[in-house]
């Protein structure tokens, strides 16, 4: 049985660029929660924010997989084959 995504070879040990959205930190705004992109480390705000960071940061640097940096939650999501799935 094939994984339900197809870039896990993609997933780095990364350490998180900022305790916040790092593009709204920088212009001053503010977010609703928050992504980890599991490439670089690069932390940006979700789809239910209005700036999207995260999802910029996926067109931008072509990295498909993300996790949730909230506290409470574990689920990594992958851009490419739109599939959200739970760590092992």
């Amino acid at each position: 049985m094939n994984p339900p995504c197809s870039h896990l070879h993609m997933i780095h040990d990364v350490t998180p660029s900022s305790t916040g959205c790092e593009d709204c930190l920088r212009i001053g705004d503010t977010w609703v929660h928050l992504r980890l992109c599991l490439t670089c480390g690069h932390v940006g705000c979700c789809d239910q924010s209005k700036n999207k960071h995260a999802t910029k940061h996926f067109h931008a640097e072509h990295h498909p997989l993300i996790q949730s940096f909230q506290p409470d939650e574990d689920w990594l999501w992958c851009y490419v084959d739109d599939v959200m799935m739970e760590p092992a």
